[in-house]
């Protein structure tokens, strides 16, 4: 049995690079998105660095690491003074059913806690195991509509919550 990951929170060497390439990999292989989607998870979470180089108060994010490298992520990013964003949440395959998802989402909750009113977070409706986790924390679905993006079609799904 594999040792269980550690969490730690914020960026470091490597970080931004090692996020991007999970989220590449992983929705490629399972749900079949282009490299698109790759290109806009390392777009917008370089953003977000910068950001974050400038102002700490701009978010907050959690690695979970093991000994084979970063095993999964989460991240929540303000949206305004009173709304957070939930991004870049994934859990690499051969850490996955060893309750990692629900600690890093526990940790990103707890931080929001203190800071936000509401939550925001965007998914789609094929990520059900995600979907449930979410529900499960309070989250409700606000909106759903179909896209052609990250090169299929896919319902993206909008959730959100209120503290």
């Amino acid at each position: 049995m594999r040792a269980s990951a550690d969490l730690r929170s914020g960026l470091g060497p490597g970080d931004i690079g090692a996020i991007t390439s999970l989220h590449g990999r992983e929705y490629a292989d399972e749900w079949g998105l282009d490299y698109t989607f790759e290109a806009y998870v390392g777009e917008s979470i370089s953003r977000f660095a910068h950001e974050l180089a400038r102002d700490t108060e701009a978010g907050q994010v959690w690695i979970a690491e093991d000994e084979d490298g970063v095993a999964g992520c989460i991240a929540i990013t303000r949206l305004s003074e009173s709304e957070g964003w939930l991004r870049w949440f994934v859990i690499d395959r051969r850490a996955r059913g060893q309750g990692l998802g629900r600690r890093l989402l526990t940790e990103a909750l707890a931080y929001a806690r203190e800071r936000f009113e509401v939550v925001r977070l965007e998914t789609f409706s094929e990520l059900t195991t995600a979907g449930h986790l979410y529900r499960s924390a309070g989250f409700t679905v606000t909106d759903s509509e179909p896209r052609d993006q990250w090169g299929r079609e896919i319902e993206l799904q909008h959730y959100e919550v209120r503290f």
